[in-house]
């Protein structure tokens, strides 16, 4: 199976008819998540009670702070993006957070409470919120396992992750909780940031970006996996096309990964655009969303496709989407099939 044929296959599952472009491009307001500005700069920025940095990861600026400290302890394994350090590979967990947080994906959809809501508290993630959820475990974990990596540094408090009101099982809150509930997730994100480390302290010729790439997407696959099953429950309370939509998303991700697709702040803002602006709705049927542009509709049906004939199947698209993935020649057409695919 050829990954010309592969490719080819990929390509016809996208509707004939949508070929209008998006002319929104990013400008220097907009290239940052929500309110990127406010959220918290270092880790004594948070309070520190009883000896510890105590974050509260269900709010949207603690957490959104999280990735900035991620992103700036970083900057140095990445540093060709200037000193804005565009071209760290992290940039994609905060974009889609950001994503997800303007998109009204963080609130409670039940509307049980006003988390999440012009009315109550707009900065509060809501743990009734799937994506909230699974967004949980590409934050925090990330997060941790960068603490244990050593990434910051030796710190002079522990750090404590504040549990959610509701569902305090479905979640940990400390390097050794979170090591002791998903060893393989934690040994994945740590992982990440050990070998960039080592790989920068000893300046070796080696490195490489794919190589990062290849380990950073390992961890995210890895993270949504874990979380993936404990919240299926809460896709109940989301319209069904916007259930659909978050499993077609989970679905989706492990064929972009596979490709080591470039996470930098300025492709993903470029591919941002193809992604619903909004939360979908029954009634929402891709490609006739008459308020999403012909790129949403479109990404939206690739995305139903892929994930319909990946479990029709038996995950055989899957497994030959990442045979045909498995050289950097192979990795760079899909990665191009990609973004030509999501902008055209």
């Amino acid at each position: 199976f050829s990954i010309s044929a592969l490719l080819l296959v990929t390509a016809t599952l996208s509707p004939a008819t949508a070929t209008a472009s998006s002319k929104n491009e990013a400008t220097g307001e907009d290239i940052y998540p929500p309110l990127w500005d406010l959220a918290p700069e270092n880790l004594l920025d948070y309070p520190v009670k009883s000896n510890k940095i105590v974050i509260n990861a269900w709010n949207y600026l603690e957490r959104l702070g999280a990735y900035k400290i991620l992103l700036s302890s970083s900057a140095k394994y990445f540093n060709t993006g200037g000193s804005q350090h565009f071209d760290n590979i992290l940039w994609g967990l905060p974009l889609q957070h950001g994503w997800q947080f303007r998109t009204g994906r963080l609130a409670d959809p039940s509307r049980v409470t006003s988390c999440g809501y012009d009315d109550g508290d707009l900065l509060c993630l809501s743990v009734r919120s799937w994506w909230a959820c699974m967004n949980y475990y590409l934050a925090v974990i990330p997060f941790l396992g960068a603490v244990e990596a050593g990434l910051f540094g030796q710190l002079p408090y522990d750090i404590e992750i504040l549990p959610p009101e509701e569902q305090k099982a479905d979640f940990c809150y400390s390097v050794a909780d979170c090591r002791s509930h998903m060893p393989k997730v934690m040994d994945d994100w740590k992982a990440y940031f050990e070998v960039n480390y080592f790989l920068y302290i000893f300046s070796f010729s080696s490195f490489n970006r794919d190589d990062a790439l290849g380990l950073m997407w390992r961890a995210h696959v890895g993270s949504i996996a874990y979380a993936l099953p404990k919240f299926q429950d809460s896709l109940k309370s989301l319209s069904d096309p916007e259930a659909n939509f978050g499993e077609d998303w989970a679905s989706g991700v492990e064929f972009i990964a596979a490709t080591h697709f470039s996470t930098d702040l300025p492709t993903v803002n470029r591919l941002q655009a193809s992604l619903p602006q909004r939360m979908l709705v029954k009634g929402d049927v891709p490609p006739y969303i008459s308020d999403f542009s012909p790129q949403q509709n479109r990404v939206l049906l690739a995305l139903k496709a892929l994930h319909k004939t990946n479990q029709v199947t038996g995950g055989l698209l899957l497994r030959l989407w990442q045979k045909a993935m498995a050289t950097e020649e192979g990795r760079k057409m899909g990665r191009k099939l990609i973004e030509d695919f999501a902008l055209c």
